[in-house]
């Protein structure tokens, strides 16, 4: 590989509609065991991809859990993400595609047990058609995840999810911008959020003024996939979401961990990697992030990763070993830290 991400160096405008009157889904505080206090910062921790099909999903289906080696790291979070990389259904009819995923409907139980909310804005959530789609939002809603990036219609994949804790608003957005083009919500049509430049300004924009939120980030799905720098779309993008009042760019799909980067005193992470996933056997493609988010009312405070390495079950583990990344809003720079994890 040509250059590497910082993790695999420590291992060796279309047409614009106006969603201001879309409602946002708010996640009650009760989804998570921390109560509200407002002197306090709040942590969000956040992954990239997980895939509970295939050598996951077998796991799953002998008792097993395969986020338990990350279980105590995520559970110290008030507020933990992903992005769900498959369609959690009965059934389904899949597309005509070189990879589909669909996870049988047990895995729900894992998604519940780890994360408070999903984006589903990624290439995947179309794979078995809107039915399946439209199930999997239905079971998201009844294990209480709250989920984002798409909805059963184009207002709802557009609208925040508002995840309170600590009095403090968060707005999670989601979008995809993987082509060709397709799977898109419209008025009538269950589907994800597409990156639409004017579009996602404004959703940042009514996130903030329409739905009080405190603090707004988007989370992409972008990038060539296995490429370890972003390209010019993804900095230009994350450039028009900041001046556009995000306070945080979170980015994956490209399978391997990118560069990182501050623009105007905010955090760009263009991607996470794999988090969950059996599919490859390179350490850069079995390497990912779990990012901690420290929050408050001025947007993030500081940051800092987790190295996480993928078994041939897709299983990750935390590898506090190796060195990782922090960024601190003092210095707005990213450096080497060691991560601290409970034990």
């Amino acid at each position: 590989m040509k250059r590497h991400t910082f993790a695999a160096q420590a291992l060796g405008l279309g047409h614009v509609r106006n969603l201001a009157a879309c409602a946002a889904f708010v996640l009650p505080a009760g989804f998570a065991a921390a109560q509200d206090d407002a002197g306090e910062p709040v942590t969000l921790a956040i992954v990239g991809d997980v895939m509970l099909a295939d050598g996951p999903g077998k796991s799953i289906a002998r008792g097993r859990d395969p986020l338990a080696p990350f279980g105590k790291i995520l559970a110290e979070a008030d507020i933990r993400v992903a992005n769900l990389e498959c369609v959690i259904a009965a059934r389904g009819i899949a597309e005509d595609k070189p990879f589909t995923f669909l996870a049988h409907p047990r895995t729900m139980a894992v998604v519940k047990r780890h994360f408070d909310a999903v984006s589903v804005a990624n290439n995947h959530s179309g794979d078995f058609g809107a039915a399946a789609f439209a199930e999997m939002l239905d079971r998201l809603g009844k294990a209480k995840v709250g989920a984002f990036g798409g909805g059963r219609d184009l207002a709802e994949a557009h609208a925040p999810l508002i995840v309170e804790r600590k009095g403090l608003r968060i707005a999670l957005l989601g979008y995809n911008e993987f082509f060709p083009r397709s799977f898109e919500a419209d008025a009538d049509k269950p589907g994800i959020a597409w990156s639409e430049d004017e579009q996602v300004r404004r959703d940042i924009i009514q996130a903030r003024e329409v739905h009080g939120a405190d603090v707004v980030i988007p989370f992409m799905h972008w990038g060539i996939e296995h490429e370890p720098l972003a390209d010019a779309r993804q900095r230009a993008l994350a450039r028009l979401m900041i001046d556009a009042g995000a306070d945080a760019v979170i980015g994956g799909h490209p399978h391997v961990t990118q560069d990182v980067e501050s623009y105007r005193g905010k955090p760009i992470v263009y991607s996470l990697g794999n988090f969950v996933f059996d599919s490859f056997t390179d350490v850069d493609n079995n390497t990912g992030w779990l990012l901690r988010l420290e929050l408050d009312r001025h947007g993030v405070r500081s940051w800092n990763t987790v190295i996480a390495r993928m078994d041939g079950q897709g299983t990750p583990h935390p590898r506090p070993d190796l060195p990782a990344q922090c960024w601190d809003r003092e210095t707005a720079e990213a450096r080497a830290c060691m991560a601290q994890v409970p034990r």
